[in-house]
């Protein structure tokens, strides 16, 4: 019998490696023939892909489908949370957006949520060999332990093992294992079969020592040590990357401020990679920093963010940008951003109301409680350049320059270009990474020689280059053994 089952990691912490080691993961288990689904049964993240199905998902469950060689489907992150402020979300379901809701009241909805996750794990586990499931944030955190679905709330009623996976360049990574494990009530504790440590830097035999320990005080055993992979070019799940690094050598500096509701920063990942691109994203405390290019990103709450702008000196800074030759995109928020007037009068993202744009496009955008979600293909109109993207929003624009669009999708025309061809504004995200399309901009923004770079390509690379390392450092026939009648493991699958 071959391998089959589920499968679910857990981490100590956000940011502990769960979304990598699931991808990893996904990518060996495909090596072996094996049908493998990523699963999320919880996810808060602004950074979402669209789905086969025409649904919405988290970015990372599509960057783990694409390492599995399979759709991504709204079956594999059945509840996808999307903060629009401190205390509320839009609460998206099957992928479709569901409503609104502060947190209270969603600690109140999770029952129904869980339904609605076992539904979508239940047909996973019918038609694939093997499931993997992602957790969120960490299990120790006791004050939402409550009506959990994210952690070891789905383990138990899916009554599945789960691999701890620990941090260690956090420090503490000792503490974090133990404490853990002292957090949850036996049965919980007892799911934990075994820990990954991730992002180790230094002498193994410095270790070494210390995970002989961590085994005789968790009574489990550690299945392996992660080292720290840099460079690798992989969709983020929501955070943005810290590193910023100025280099001299770089021709062409692009601009992205940091909005309080930014979505979709995935879309300068493919310029973060361009060796002849410096990206510096500005967030809260920073003056915007001047830049051949400046990109207005995606927003979960438009008008605040334009708000935020401004209050924050980007509409002069962007104004000046102009009148000294400078170039403007605005990607789907962004978008709408650049237009006369954003009006929401159903109170979609926040409260009701009209809020002016920059006014740097003759439009206007209306909010509307439905969301289209699309996967496109086109050109950049004017060039031919080849994109594909996708499209995610809940505007309607409308408005005398989008006479001049963008973007050719074939059957429509999208988006706008200003008369003097200094702003360039479309709903499509994932605009940089076509090579030709990415090429094409660069140029257009004052990179004359841009060199084509090929997003799918690196990331493709970077996820074979993952499921390498986990399948030297980890023992992945242990890990998979001990799941005793979960998962049965033929001797031939890791050898």
């Amino acid at each position: 019998m071959g391998l089959r089952g589920t499968l679910m990691v857990q981490g100590t912490s956000s940011d502990a490696g769960k979304t990598t080691l699931v991808a990893g993961l996904c990518r060996i288990l495909k090596r072996r023939g094996l049908r493998v689904a990523p699963f999320k049964p919880q996810n808060m993240a602004l950074n979402s892909a669209v789905t086969a199905d025409g649904g919405e998902i988290g970015r990372a469950q599509a960057l783990q489908a694409a390492a599995a060689g399979v759709e991504p489907h709204s079956d594999m992150n059945p509840v996808l949370l999307k903060p629009s402020s401190d205390t509320g979300a839009q609460v998206i379901i099957h992928g479709r957006v569901h409503a609104d809701m502060e947190a209270l009241a969603y600690h109140g909805y999770k029952a129904i949520a869980m339904r609605a996750v076992m539904e979508s794990y239940e047909r996973l586990r019918a038609n694939y060999d093997v499931v993997l499931v992602e957790g969120a944030g960490s299990p120790a955190e006791v004050n939402l332990r409550e009506r959990d679905i994210a952690n070891m709330g789905f383990a138990e009623a899916a009554d599945c093992p789960v691999v701890l996976v620990a941090d260690i360049d956090r420090g503490g990574v000792f503490a974090q294992i133990l404490g853990t494990l002292a957090c949850l009530p036996g049965n919980e504790a007892a799911r934990i079969r075994g820990f990954v440590i991730n992002r180790f830097r230094g002498d193994r035999a410095l270790l070494d020592p210390g995970l002989a320990w961590i085994e005789q005080h968790a009574a489990r055993p550690v299945y392996g040590v992660l080292p720290w992979l840099r460079g690798l070019q992989l969709d983020a799940e929501d955070a943005i990357v810290a590193e910023q690094t100025v280099d001299s050598g770089k021709r062409l500096r692009v601009v992205v401020p940091v909005l309080p509701r930014l979505s979709n920063h995935t879309d300068f990942d493919a310029l973060r990679a361009h060796p002849q691109v410096d990206l510096r994203y500005a967030g809260p405390g920073e003056s915007p920093p001047s830049g051949d290019l400046i990109i207005l990103p995606g927003s979960k709450n438009v008008r605040a963010d334009l708000d935020w702008l401004r209050e924050t000196g980007w509409e002069q800074a962007i104004r000046r940008h102009l009148r000294y030759g400078g170039k403007l995109i605005g990607i789907c928020g962004g978008m709408q951003m650049l237009g006369t007037t954003i009006a929401d009068p159903l109170g979609v993202e926040g409260p009701a109301g009209t809020s002016a744009g920059l006014g740097l496009l003759d439009y206007a955008t209306e909010l509307a409680p439905v969301k289209r979600l699309r996967n496109v293909a086109g050109r950049l109109a004017g060039s031919g350049a080849e994109l594909r993207g996708y499209e995610i929003h809940m505007g309607v624009t409308r408005g005398p320059a989008l006479a001049n669009p963008a973007v050719d999708l074939g059957d429509r025309m999208d988006g706008a270009r200003s008369a003097d061809d200094q702003i360039l504004a479309t709903y499509v995200h994932g605009l940089f990474d076509c090579a030709q399309a990415c090429a094409v901009l660069l140029d257009w923004a004052g990179l004359s020689d841009a060199r084509a770079l090929d997003r799918a390509a690196l990331r493709e690379e970077s996820i074979g280059r993952l499921a390498d390392t986990i399948e030297k450092n980890l023992d992945l026939a242990q890990m998979f053994s001990t799941l005793g009648g979960v998962a049965r493991l033929e001797s031939s699958a890791f050898p």
